[in-house]
This record gives C-alpha cells, sequence and structure tokens, in this order.
C-alpha cells in the first residue's frame, strides 16, 4: 500500500476524466483498484453514457432494445465501480459536475466516422455524420468546460488524469476529454497526467515523466469489472475482445505522463 500511496507524486483524491462507461476500467481499472484500496480516494468523471456504443451479438441486445443503450451502460457501469471498489463517481452535467444555478443536463456520445484523408496525410476521427445537438462535441464548448471545472473544483482533487491529446485512439470525445480536463488543470494549478496509450515497459523506462503502475495485484478486480461490460465486449483470457472483433491485451503496466502545463 505504501508504493501506491508515491502513485502520480504522492497526491491522493486523482480526479481521473473518461468520456464513455468501460474506458476507466480498460485503460485505468487496475489503478482505480488500487488506489481505492489503498483508502486514496480516487475520484471518476464520465462524461458521457455511451450512447452510441455497438453491442455484442446475442441476448443483450433484446435488453438494449427493451431499457435502451444508455440505460443498460450506466448499470454495466455501476456494476463495474463495484467491482473495482470506487464509490466517488459523478456524470458531467449532474451536480456536483455541473455550474452553478444550471439545471441537470445530459452530454450524448458524439459516435466516431473516419474523415478522409488530406494531403496524405492519414484519417482522422471525427464525430458520426448524424450527431446530434446534445453530443459532447456540439454542445457549446464552455458550457462543457465549466461543468468540469464545477465537479473538479468541488471535489477537492488534487490531480487530473485522462487521454492523450490524441484521445488514445482518436475518439473525439476522448479528444475533447483531453483538451478540457487540460485546460481544467491549468485553470486550478493541478498536476495533469495523461494516459499512456503505448503497452509495456519501455516508455517508463525512457522517460523521467513516466510512472508505470504495475496493478498485477488488482488484475483480478479490473477483469472482474471488465466482464460487465457485457454488452460492448467479452473478456477471453487475458484478452479483451472488442465488439468489432479487435482484440486487446488486458494490461497488468498502466502508464502515465506528466504533462507540463501551459
Amino acid at each position: 500500500m505504501s508504493e501506491v500511496a508515491q502513485w502520480f507524486r504522492g497526491r491522493s483524491r486523482v480526479l481521473f476524466v473518461h468520456a464513455h462507461p468501460d474506458d476507466e476500467t480498460i485503460t485505468t481499472g487496475g489503478t482505480l483498484a488500487a488506489l481505492a484500496e489503498a483508502g486514496l480516494e480516487p475520484l471518476l468523471i464520465t462524461l458521457t453514457r455511451g450512447e452510441r456504443g455497438e453491442v455484442v451479438p446475442g441476448p443483450l441486445q433484446g435488453l438494449v432494445q427493451a431499457h435502451g443503450l444508455a440505460v443498460v451502460r450506466q448499470n454495466e457501469l455501476k456494476t463495474a465501480l463495484g467491482m473495482l471498489g470506487l464509490e466517488r463517481h459523478v456524470f458531467l452535467g449532474v451536480d456536483p459536475a455541473r455550474a452553478e444555478d444550471h439545471p441537470p443536463t445530459i452530454y450524448e456520445d458524439s459516435g466516431m466516422a473516419w474523415a478522409d484523408s488530406v494531403a496524405g496525410e492519414a484519417p482522422r476521427a471525427v464525430p458520426a455524420e448524424d450527431v446530434g445537438p446534445d453530443a459532447l462535441t456540439s454542445v457549446p464548448a464552455v458550457e462543457v468546460l465549466n461543468d468540469l471545472l464545477a465537479g473538479v473544483y468541488l471535489s477537492g482533487a488534487q490531480g487530473i488524469v485522462s487521454y492523450d491529446d490524441g484521445g488514445g485512439y482518436g475518439h473525439p470525445d476522448h479528444v475533447l476529454a483531453h483538451r478540457l480536463s487540460r485546460a481544467v488543470a491549468t485553470a486550478l494549478g493541478l498536476p495533469f497526467w495523461e494516459i499512456v496509450s503505448e503497452p509495456g515497459d519501455a516508455v517508463a523506462q525512457s522517460d523521467d515523466e513516466v510512472e508505470a503502475h504495475d496493478i498485477t495485484p488488482w488484475l483480478d478486480r479490473k477483469t472482474a469489472a471488465l466482464r460487465a461490460y457485457a454488452t460492448q465486449l467479452t473478456v477471453d483470457g487475458d484478452e479483451i475482445v472488442h465488439v468489432g472483433g479487435q482484440r486487446q491485451a488486458i494490461e497488468t503496466i498502466e502508464q502515465f505522463r506528466l504533462r507540463t502545463l501551459e
């Protein structure tokens, strides 16, 4: 436990900003479980309810049709956080992650499409073509920013964790989460760590600003939390099988890079 207390340079009450339910477990689940077990009160703000996610083929499709994907994914998130031992969570747009005197609101998943490449550049991810006005990337950015600012300030967070500037794999909601989180960290004078998307130890060994968390003691908790997301993925041994069939290792090393604020 003493080692965990030194993570994030000894800052307790670190706040994690994630775009959709399941993101928190896939990329930071072991770290969250370790911090929670050590009594360090990790905090989580989820920006959307993942309304545009695909659904794993099978019997759960009927459940989604009956109740709506947003409701099902909220329930999956609640179960996953129970597995991780995380008690402090809020959706963006809901008190306390809502600007003062503003009624609660729901920011929706923006979806993702690939734009055509320009002048030989790699294709880039953009919001879905039929994205609605309530999507995270459609509403005025200042509204979303003020909500996150309120949530971080009122939580008493001593540091913020979110994606890198590419959003990990490019999802527009992830990219915006990075920009918002970094802006709030700058405004409040808090350290900001970005999730390192490259697996393995190589990055940590070559970069003094990167800390690598061996989450092996909490791997069972992380795996159990992953299994809670049955509409979105399947756990196959030590791999995640995403709804599209993509396979991803369940990382036992979770890495975070401290970024200099501008």
